[in-house]
């Protein structure tokens, strides 16, 4: 599979390490899959030392460092160094003109030798480092608390800090060559991790990829969410019970508690956990406080996991017995409903910042809440609500992932229902319909609705 995207962190990798500029310290970051090693040796060049670290004890990992730096400066391995400070100064010593040096997966390192990063600090400080230095880490909350928590010695060093994030739904359509529907159907499995475009590029067939990949004691995802958490944590039992019983559909902090048997305020922090690395999600009512609101819902973020907690997890007995028609039938059977999920919130992500019906809108929510009508109080949800910039008008939104659907029938429904919202008043309503294909009235052509091709376009970042 060709390399895509990752354009701006390129471009921004390029900037801070250029050859004019003075040695600079650089951190880049994110989940493994993502692709990190493979964007900074886009990067780097002959001249330059790229070392992969292991989980080896401090000794070994400065031998192994010593040995690969070697390769590019003979004299330094003609001693053994008993400190990385020792090491460092050597390598420093004998540098004649700059080169960038990059330690992948430094947070092996810090394992057995915590008081690196004071080396690194001491190092940057000094004003004499003659190489740039690129540290890299899959451990995000081992990362981030070096270069974000002001107690640690690195906090304020990075002359820039990537944090590689998923790519872009339009980029999964360029690389597997998908129509605008497989699109997001696959995105709500496969994300945007560019490790599993490459694994799901190797068969043919949507359906197959899955039942090798994931339906599989032998896959080679069916632990995927265990080495995930592994990084972050020396325990995934509890990460792993969050994560089950969000995907089974307790939603709120109160039922997550219930069913795990826990006090909810023991759950705060292990979800604040989860929501920080991006694992889950937090989502409120349109127009409440995020601070103040006691309607929190959560969600499993990542697609991949949510894909793995509600199919893989509760099929784990029969995919261990062999059974995995089975469990593909049942795939098959909730895949609708499971893929609808997704597409709601890749809506609400296209429409966020972007200009529809001549208004550019705030970001997009859920909202669900009492209105009382008619002297009658009646529940309500909405997929999808957004403010204009302006304040001047309401988008009101209604998500399909189904085959057929009448659009006059759903406009209608979603026009009355929005007439009735109390911070509708006053504002100008603009309905839209998100639909994973044409409805089956399609001379309605005063409806505006928009399609799975105009939502991974929007999605991007184009109107």
């Amino acid at each position: 599979m060709d390399f895509v995207d990752r354009k701006a962190e390129i471009a921004e990798l390029h900037r801070v390490l250029s050859p004019n500029a003075p040695a600079r310290f650089v951190v880049v970051y994110g989940r493994r899959r993502l692709g990190k090693s493979t964007l900074i040796k886009k990067v780097l060049n002959k001249e330059d030392v790229y070392y992969m670290a292991g989980d080896f004890i401090d000794q070994v990992q400065r031998d192994m460092l010593r040995n690969q730096l070697a390769e590019k400066f003979p004299a330094i391995s003609r001693a053994t160094y008993s400190s990385w400070e020792d090491l460092f100064q050597m390598l420093n010593s004998l540098i004649t003109e700059k080169f960038t040096l990059c330690l992948d997966e430094f947070p092996y390192m810090v394992k057995h030798s915590p008081e690196l990063p004071s080396v690194v600090q001491r190092l940057v400080d000094s004003g004499a480092m003659k190489f740039n230095l690129i540290i890299c880490g899959s451990s995000q909350r081992m990362m981030q608390n070096m270069i974000l928590s002001q107690s640690e010695p690195l906090y304020g060093r990075a002359d820039a800090i990537i944090d590689v994030r998923p790519i872009p739904i339009e980029y999964l359509s360029q690389a597997l060559h998908l129509d605008a529907v497989s699109t997001v159907e696959e995105y709500s499995v496969w994300g945007g991790v560019p490790r599993y475009w490459e694994l799901r590029e190797e068969y043919s067939d949507f359906k197959e990829a899955i039942k090798s990949i994931l339906v599989s004691s032998t896959g080679i995802l069916y632990d995927e969410p265990k080495r995930l958490f592994l990084d972050d944590m020396t325990a995934t039992v509890q990460s792993e019970s969050l994560m089950s019983v969000v995907a089974s559909g307790a939603n709120k902090l109160s039922e997550i508690a219930s069913r795990m048997g826990r006090e909810a305020t023991a759950l705060s922090a292990p979800i604040d956990r989860l929501i920080q690395m991006n694992y889950l999600r937090r989502e409120i009512p349109f127009g409440e406080s995020p601070k103040k609101s006691k309607k929190s819902i959560y969600r499993i973020n990542d697609p991949m996991m949510d894909f793995y907690y509600t199919f893989i997890v509760p099929n784990i007995s029969e995919i261990g017995r062999g059974r995995r028609s089975i469990v593909m039938e049942d795939i098959e059977s909730g895949f609708n409903s499971y893929v609808g999920r997704h597409w709601e919130h890749l809506c609400r992500e296209a429409v966020s910042g972007n200009t529809i019906a001549g208004f550019r809108w705030r970001e997009a929510s859920r909202w669900w809440g009492s209105v009382k009508t008619e002297g009658i109080v009646r529940n309500m949800e909405f997929d999808i609500i957004a403010e204009s910039i302006d304040g001047k008008a309401l988008l009101v939104g209604e998500c399909k992932w189904t085959n057929t659907e009448y659009a006059s029938e759903l406009m209608n429904t979603l026009t009355k229902k929005a007439s009735v919202l109390p911070f509708a008043q006053d504002k100008k309503i603009i309905p839209l319909l998100f639909l994973k294909n044409k409805p089956k009235n399609v001379e309605t052509t005063e409806h505006r609705i928009l399609y799975p091709e105009d939502i991974i376009r929007m999605a991007y970042g184009e109107e």
